[in-house]
């Protein structure tokens, strides 16, 4: 009898920023907003199934979205009630992440404008293919 295997991969093309703020979500958010000229706004949390028995955890989650260069902008909290989305990484407060293209020098900027806000410690572009969870950042 023959077997066939089925591989899933995941589609991680996205950048990966890495955020340490000691920030509630909404004032982040806000503080991005008015520094970087974007419009995140609060979406609907994402949720992440753990163990199947369980219910999901609910991370905060905010989108913007940029018609004129078709990317998706979003936030996530790594940290909620009962755990970590990223449980590696619990030192990083946020993720950033941009799904889209985006060149080299609108990155810098995003990243020089995050570090410049005095309530972060530091924001930092990862590489989500050597996370060991990077499957929980897929939304």
């Amino acid at each position: 009898m023959n077997k066939t295997y089925l591989k899933l991969s995941l589609d991680l093309d996205f950048v990966l920023i890495a955020i340490t703020a000691s920030l509630k979500d909404y004032v982040l958010c806000h503080k991005i907003n008015t520094r970087l000229n974007l419009n995140f706004e609060k979406v609907e949390d994402h949720e992440v199934f753990f163990n199947v028995d369980e219910p999901p955890l609910a991370f905060s989650k905010y989108n913007f979205y940029v018609e004129q260069g078709d990317n998706d902008f979003f936030i996530l909290s790594n940290r909620s009630s009962e755990g970590f989305l990223i449980p590696e990484m619990n030192k990083v407060d946020y993720f950033m992440i941009i799904q889209g293209y985006i060149d080299k020098e609108d990155l810098d900027y995003i990243i020089s404008g995050l570090n410049k806000l005095p309530d972060i410690q530091v924001a930092a572009q990862i590489d989500p293919l050597k996370l060991k969870s990077n499957e929980n950042l897929v939304i």
